[in-house]
């Protein structure tokens, strides 16, 4: 364990940059210029001290110090902290996708990630990326979850979006609409269905979730006239699992379940693909939905937007998703140390 996390007793979150070139620093800087924060956790920025301190100058944050180290054993109670994942200059060009900005998003990634697997930190922020300049010869994924997950293969994992009581994932995520109905197996949504259960046990300290499982076609399919994946896959999905004693509910055709509010009573709620989970989540969670990588052994969560390159720079980033990423990820390592304990 650290020294200084120890002697402190607080969790130490690690943070990174994102792309330099979006809104990544300036909701990073929003977030800690509030001090009571340091109160809860230590903060550590990989990134780039010279590019925060330009963002610092640019949104009149000069009082807003911290202390450059090496690795997280030198991590310091009550400030923020950088580890630089070089000491090159960086080209910041606020706005404009850039090899610089995508080099400098792997990097600092890497470095983090290092890190989160030999338990130096406890949990992972992830400030947004580009998915197209970010890839390399290292990074072949299409996301930072992806490349998160790859090093513990051996865990199902699913991407499960937050607002507080609104728990959302989804069988299948970033591939084409077209390939969804081939993708989705009763396997698979038992797989997702037994990550999605234990993660609100252990995570959300639910111990018997009630968990709403969507159709994948117009009106769940009415009787095979739109398709028949609901009862040949999703409906075989949901009779074994409540024959496992899972409290699962469905289908449910997802437009009249939302716009109904019925999903209010329910503790998670399962859709087919990527649109059917983020247009309501979102419509609902307006500017304080958190991605949460459930299923792994390591906490890892992160603000549900983008680059926003159009706002880049301009001071008027809302950075209230990436707080509650941050209070989330403390909320999850909270509730896992209490199981801990408890076994």
């Amino acid at each position: 364990m650290l020294a200084q996390k120890d002697s402190h007793k607080l969790p130490v979150i690690g943070i990174t940059q994102g792309d330099i070139n979006g809104i990544g620093y300036e909701i990073i800087l929003k977030t800690l210029c509030d001090s009571r924060i340091f109160d809860s956790f230590i903060p550590i920025i990989y990134g780039q001290s010279k590019v925060f301190s330009y963002y610092k100058k640019n949104f009149n944050m000069e009082e807003l110090s911290y202390s450059l180290i090496r690795d997280v054993h030198q991590a310091q109670a009550g400030r923020i902290n950088i580890i630089n994942h070089t000491d090159e200059e960086l080209k910041i060009e606020p706005g404009i996708s850039t090899p610089i900005a995508g080099k400098a998003s792997f990097e600092a990634l890497k470095l983090a990630v290092d890190d989160l697997y030999k338990r130096n930190i406890d949990a992972l922020i992830t400030a947004p990326v580009n998915k197209n300049n970010i890839q390399s010869d290292k990074f072949n994924f299409s996301s930072q979850k992806r490349y998160i997950q790859s090093f513990c293969k051996d865990h199902a994992s699913l991407m499960l979006m937050v607002w507080n009581n609104l728990k959302v994932g989804s069988v299948t995520n970033h591939i084409s609409l077209r390939e969804v109905p081939e993708i989705i197996t009763k396997e698979l949504i038992t797989n997702k269905l037994n990550v999605f259960t234990k993660t609100l046990q252990e995570d959300f300290n639910i111990p018997y979730p009630r968990i709403a499982i969507m159709g994948l076609n117009p009106h769940i399919g009415d009787d095979g006239l739109y398709g028949k994946e609901e009862s040949q896959i999703i409906i075989p999905a949901i009779k074994e699992a409540k024959d496992k004693g899972q409290l699962v509910f469905g289908p449910f055709s997802a437009d009249g379940f939302f716009g109904s509010a019925a999903w209010t009573k329910y503790d998670g709620i399962l859709c087919m693909y990527h649109d059917q989970a983020m247009i309501p989540f979102k419509t609902l969670a307006v500017d304080g939905g958190v991605n949460f990588t459930a299923g792994l052994p390591v906490i890892r969560t992160a603000p549900d937007h983008g680059t926003g390159y159009d706002i880049a720079n301009k001071n008027i980033a809302d950075p209230n998703s990436f707080r509650h990423a941050i209070y989330l990820a403390l909320d999850i390592l909270k509730n896992r140390r209490q199981r801990k304990e408890t076994l």
